[in-house]
Formats: C-alpha cells, sequence, structure tokens
C-alpha cells in the first residue's frame, strides 16, 4: 500500500508495507487455529520485548485503557498513588484514578523540564504510595524520564513502579529484567498502545505485569472493572483459543509482524537509531531559529515540541506542511498556537526526516523567515553521521 502522507505526527507513525500486507491478510475467526498461533507468537515475541516473566496482556483498545488496566489491577480504593508528570499525558493518570475513588498526589514539573528526583524524595518519605506512575516520554512535551535515577527512589520506599511506555516502547529499552541498582528494583508494570515505536495502526492496549505487580492484583481481590480486569483476560492470554471478548483480528496479525521486526533490528539498536534521530532533526530544526521545548539532556528520542520563531502562523504553518504531503501535530495546552510537534519514531527513516526537514524549510520560507535549508540538511547528515562513527 502506497502511503500518500509522510505522518509525523506523535502517533500514529508510519505503517511498513508488510505491515500493511499484514493487516489486509484475510480475517479468520479469532478461534482458528491458524490465528491462535500467530496471537501465541505475539504474546510469546512481548514478553521477549519487555524481558519478563511475569505476564502480558494485549487487548483491543488504547494506550489509555492499558493506563486504566495498570492502575485498577494494583490499586484499590483508598490507597494513594504518586503521579510524577511531565507534561499533559502525565496527568492524566490524576483524573483516570479518582474515577476508581484512588488518592493522588501529582509532582507537575515545568513543561519542558523533568521533575527534580528530590522532590520524588521527600513525596515518598512524606506519604505512603502504592504506586508511582512514570510517563516514559510525555507525548505532550518531549520529555523523557530517566529511570535508572526514579526507578531505585521509588522502589526503596516499597512502591510498585508503574511505566507508561506509550510513546517510548519499542524505541527506548523497557527491560522488566533489569535490576535498578538493586536486587528487586525492578519495573512492575509497562504499559503501550500499538500505534507509536511499534508502528502499526491504532488499536491495541499492551501492558506487561511483573511477579509482584501480579502479587498486588491478587491482594485486591474484587476489582471495579470488567473489561479492564486482568483476571477476565488471564485464560486468553495463556490459551488465545479461549474465549472473553473478540480480540482484533487483523491487528493482532500486523502486530505480530511488527515485534517481528523490532526484534530483528534489536532493541540496543533501535535505540541508537532513535536517539540519534532525535538529536539530528532538533539540530537541523535550531539552524533554522525553531527552539525545541526540551532541552537535550531531557528530550525524548521519540518526538520533540518544536517552537516557533516569532511571526510564524501555526495554522499557515502547518497547513502548508499538509499541502507538501508532511503531517505534523498541533501543540497542547498552553502551547498551541506556539510550537508543532513532530514524530520521529518507530518505522520512520533519515529519508523521511530530510524531507520533513525540506517542507519545513519551505513553509517557513513563506512566512519570510529566512532559513537555509541546504544548511539544515547538512547539519541532519552530520548528526547522524557522528552518532554512526561513535556507536
Amino acid at each position: 500500500m502506497e502511503n500518500k502522507e509522510l505522518l509525523l505526527v506523535p502517533g500514529p507513525t508510519p505503517v511498513l508495507d508488510e505491515i500493511y500486507d499484514a493487516l489486509a491478510s484475510e480475517t479468520r475467526g479469532h478461534t482458528d487455529p491458524r490465528f491462535v498461533e500467530t496471537f501465541k507468537n505475539a504474546i510469546a515475541n512481548t514478553r521477549k520485548l519487555f524481558n519478563t516473566d511475569g505476564e502480558v496482556y494485549i487487548v483491543a483498545g488504547s494506550g489509555t485503557l492499558a493506563m486504566e488496566m495498570a492502575v485498577v489491577n494494583t490499586v484499590k480504593k483508598g490507597e494513594r498513588i504518586l503521579v510524577i508528570s511531565h507534561g499533559y499525558f502525565g496527568d492524566r493518570f490524576t483524573p483516570l484514578a479518582k474515577a476508581f475513588g484512588i488518592g493522588v498526589d501529582v509532582l507537575q514539573s515545568t513543561w519542558g523540564e523533568r521533575v527534580d528526583t528530590k522532590l520524588v524524595e521527600e513525596a515518598l518519605k512524606a506519604n505512603k504510595y502504592k504506586a508511582v506512575t512514570i510517563t516514559h516520554a510525555d507525548t505532550s512535551t518531549g520529555v523523557a524520564s530517566d529511570l535508572d535515577t526514579l526507578i531505585p527512589v521509588i522502589k526503596a520506599s516499597g512502591a510498585l513502579v508503574i511505566v507508561d511506555g506509550v510513546v517510548a516502547t519499542a524505541a527506548l529499552r523497557e527491560d522488566m529484567g533489569k535490576a535498578y541498582g538493586e536486587e528487586g528494583y525492578t519495573i512492575d508494570i509497562v504499559l503501550t498502545g500499538s500505534q507509536k515505536a511499534i508502528g502499526i495502526p491504532p488499536g491495541l492496549a499492551i501492558i506487561a505485569f511483573s511477579q509482584q505487580a501480579l502479587a498486588a492484583r491478587e491482594q485486591i481481590g474484587t476489582v471495579p472493572a470488567y473489561y479492564a480486569d486482568i483476571h477476565n483476560w488471564r485464560n486468553i492470554m495463556a490459551n488465545p483459543a479461549m474465549y472473553f471478548a473478540t480480540p482484533p483480528v487483523n491487528l493482532i496479525y500486523a502486530y505480530d509482524v511488527a515485534l517481528q521486526i523490532v526484534l530483528e533490528e534489536g532493541m540496543e539498536n533501535r535505540e541508537a537509531r532513535h536517539i540519534a534521530f532525535g538529536k539530528a532533526i532538533r539540530a537541523a530544526l535550531r539552524s533554522y531559529g525553531m527552539i525545541p521545548l526540551a532541552n537535550e539532556e531531557v528530550a525524548a528520542p521519540t518526538l520533540s515540541c518544536i517552537l516557533y520563531p516569532e511571526g510564524v502562523d501555526d495554522g499557515k504553518f502547518r497547513a502548508s506542511l499538509a499541502s507538501r504531503g508532511v503531517v505534523v501535530a498541533g501543540a497542547l495546552a498552553h502551547l498551541a498556537g506556539k510550537a508543532f510537534r513532530i514524530g520521529h519514531m518507530g518505522n520512520t527513516t533519515a529519508t523521511m526526516l530530510k524531507q520533513a526537514i525540506t517542507a519545513i524549510g519551505e513553509a517557513l520560507q513563506e512566512q519570510n523567515v529566512k532559513v537555509n535549508i541546504e544548511e539544515a540538511l547538512n547539519v541532519f547528515s552530520q548528526q547522524i553521521e557522528d552518532a554512526t562513527v561513535q556507536s
């Protein structure tokens, strides 16, 4: 299938032909042995992706459903969670938890910056939390969390670590078998969606639970959920021939192929590629006088929020890009109209990003901003070359 537009929003992301081919495969019954085998393979590869000896769940839904599954299956009414928020999607845990009678405290950073780890330590000493949520990379700000610093602090307090990997999974390593500082200091839950760095269309909620997180589920007993209750999905994940709710058959075909692509490239290589692309696109856009909201020390490798030079009209700029076949996203909340967001993750290539750099330069020129497109392309290429040499 020909992609008629270059989709560089922070998700959905570009889809490869082999994934489209899988998506377009003949739809089979969800108990058909051939589909069951595909689903089993996808479940096994999801465990490999997260390196977990726990359980993984792949269900029809979005990342928001996965967020709900993470909270409702580990924290009961009256208990508290701490939310470490680096933007709009970190904040989302607050109304979600409150809907289930769960108490919430929030550590909110200035947009474009990280929450100070000292504030996390102070909050954990002052209060007892059942879990702490970390948005690995926030889609609104382009800020990435430092798991190496945060997880040891959280685990030392006895709280569960819930990592929102929606715009990080399959681009940044989320190794649930890794000990962060001390034995047992591991990630308890990773949740994500299908349409970001995994690189298939929207529609799957994907979540992995450690043994400690599963133990928390058993301690709760009955949870205020039905579709989101992992007890109702456990038998299906063990044997997809069984039934609870109809799985999205064709999305599972696509997910199975996408995971094979991810695992063949390897997470070390994928992380290095995403880091290189992120640094290179931001460097190129800085040569246009565009400023990334997040500085390089905290910037996510998967997407960037880019502030406009003075005088640029957001609507006209993005419409101009769209007319050139390049689609980016507007900024959120107080940054709406002042910035745009560009994704550089999943199946995105250097060639695609060069096309975007050219189109962005032309769109700026339309608004009388003086830019040197050739220089920006050279900056991008040099950054990629430097990253390749260093690796």
